[in-house]
């Protein structure tokens, strides 16, 4: 009879005004692969920082039992002391140090007084075996993709001696090979008697790989599925997770394009200094009125160059080519004169680049044309909050006020705040890279929707997604780029997963 190795009894944590978590309860047998899914704001990341000590005992209601003890962390080394290991979307690595230093950071191995490098070095190495990573142990973390990056978290989880690995949406930010190789590692490592937590969006890995689901809703257990019993779907999951049935996660439009080109680009190529090499080759590319075009292509083609080299060029490539407005050559400076021509641009890194996490949601919304809410240089806040109420209402951003600070906000409920940032500045066309990157399925839906209404207005949407299905569910026409190039372009009638993928590795 399988061991349960974890369990959370009536957890329940409240932040002022919110009640994160209500009387959770969570299961997880030992050996087993167990994912946590539900909608942004559901509490999955939540009940894991209770789980990990970030969250320390006193601080929440209800118990914590690992092999049948209770537990009372304190902090993070009291939970990775006794055998757990959470690795956080947003990686936890020195990216000015070696991969060796971060594998081994806070467990240095010595020989007296002074870190023994060699072994340090050797046990490094072992570890990149175990994950089946190949890179020299001596390489900065900076000079990694993010797929090898989250590899070497996991090779310093393992270096702990875990016996839970929690893993908090792995793949979010990996394109689908990365994704795949990360997730056959989480199969290998439960052969070797590793149990794993994983919380995810993707629907579709966690039927592939799951073999017990629980689903939180609202800060509460709703249910917990097993996969033998064939309940593990994704028309289930969803049900489950929104609390309703949605048939179709892309929703239909019924408008038609207009023949208008309001965006062109014609033998497009850009230059980078830093990197000293092409990443814009030969690009032509036309977008109409009321369209929905779709860039596709692999991590690191070219497609988030492309979109930043059109809006005002901030990396500051060395530009060749034409970029017409309406049928008018222009030239931009900035992503200032970019927003003047009524383009917006919402980064695909809505933490990093998108959004001011410390600031409140009026703030973000009207920081990119503050001179629409200002006079004379003085901001007219009421105005402010006028405007951030009217799209909290029409964006249906979750949340109790627009005085909210952004980084108490679920993801999905972030990327719509993003969105009102850039809407904000009254676009007639908005390029929207890898909108729902990181949301639950309930926060697409809403994306969508928000997206058709915006093209059935006459907006023009450019939209960069390293997810097929989201591609094809969304564009009207689609456009493959591949080092640098545009490998092809497609109707939404001919479109498949299969054409994109092979003008992708051409």
């Amino acid at each position: 009879m399988s061991k349960t190795i974890l369990e959370m009894k009536s957890i329940t944590k409240t932040f002022p005004g919110v009640r994160a978590l209500n009387n959770v309860s969570f299961q997880v047998t030992e050996g087993e692969i167990h994912c946590l899914v539900g909608e942004n704001g559901a509490g999955k990341s939540t009940l894991m920082k209770v789980l990990s000590g970030v969250y320390p005992h006193g601080d929440y209601e209800g118990d914590i039992l690992l092999r049948g003890e209770v537990q009372n962390f304190r902090g993070i080394p009291d939970s990775e002391h006794a055998g757990i290991a959470i690795i956080y979307q947003e990686l936890a690595l020195f990216p000015e140090l070696t991969v060796y230093e971060n594998i081994l950071m806070g467990q240095e191995l010595t020989k007296g007084l002074a870190i023994d490098w060699n072994e340090t070095i050797r046990k490094a190495t072992e570890m990149l075996k175990t994950v089946r990573l190949k890179v020299n142990p001596e390489m900065k973390i900076k000079d990694l993709g993010i797929g090898q990056q989250q590899l070497v978290e996991i090779a310093k989880a393992l270096c702990k001696d875990v016996k839970l690995l929690i893993l908090d949406e792995p793949t979010a930010a990996l394109n689908e090979d990365d994704a795949e190789n990360l997730l056959s590692l989480i199969l290998e490592l439960k052969k070797k008697g590793i149990t794993s937590v994983l919380i995810s969006h993707r629907l579709k890995e966690v039927i592939h790989i799951a073999d017990t689901v629980t689903v939180l809703r609202d800060g509460q257990t709703i249910c917990t599925l097993d996969s033998k019993s064939g309940d593990v779907s994704e028309a289930n999951l969803i049900k489950n997770m929104v609390g309703r049935e949605i048939n179709n996660i892309y929703p239909p439009r019924s408008h038609a394009v207009e023949p208008v080109v309001v965006l062109e680009i014609k033998n497009w190529n850009g230059y980078d200094p830093k990197l000293g090499r092409t990443v814009l080759k030969e690009m032509n590319l036309k977008l109409h009125k009321g369209e929905i075009i779709g860039i596709a292509g692999l991590m690191g083609s070219g497609r988030t160059e492309l979109a930043k080299s059109i809006f005002g060029n901030p990396d500051r490539y060395h530009l060749q080519g034409e970029l017409l407005i309406k049928g008018k050559k222009v030239e931009f400076k900035s992503p200032r004169d970019a927003i003047a021509a009524k383009l917006a641009y919402a980064s695909e890194d809505r933490k990093g680049n998108g959004l001011i996490l410390i600031q409140d949601i009026k703030s973000n919304i009207s920081l990119a044309k503050l001179e629409r809410i200002s006079s004379r240089g003085v901001t007219d806040q009421n105005l402010e909050v006028k405007f951030a109420n009217e799209f909290k209402t029409s964006l249906n951003i979750k949340t109790p006020s627009v005085e909210q600070r952004v980084s108490n906000l679920s993801g999905g409920n972030q990327q719509k705040v993003s969105i009102a940032k850039w809407l904000f500045v009254e676009p007639e066309v908005l390029i929207l890279d890898e909108p729902s990157r990181g949301i639950d399925v309930g926060a697409k839906f809403e994306i969508y929707t928000i997206m058709n209404r915006l093209v059935e207005q006459g907006m023009s949407i450019i939209m960069i997604s390293s997810e097929l299905p989201e591609v094809l569910g969304m564009s009207d026409r689609i456009y493959v780029v591949s080092a640098g190039r545009i490998a092809g372009e497609l109707s939404r009638s001919e479109a498949t997963q299969e054409k994109i993928m092979h003008m992708a590795t051409q």
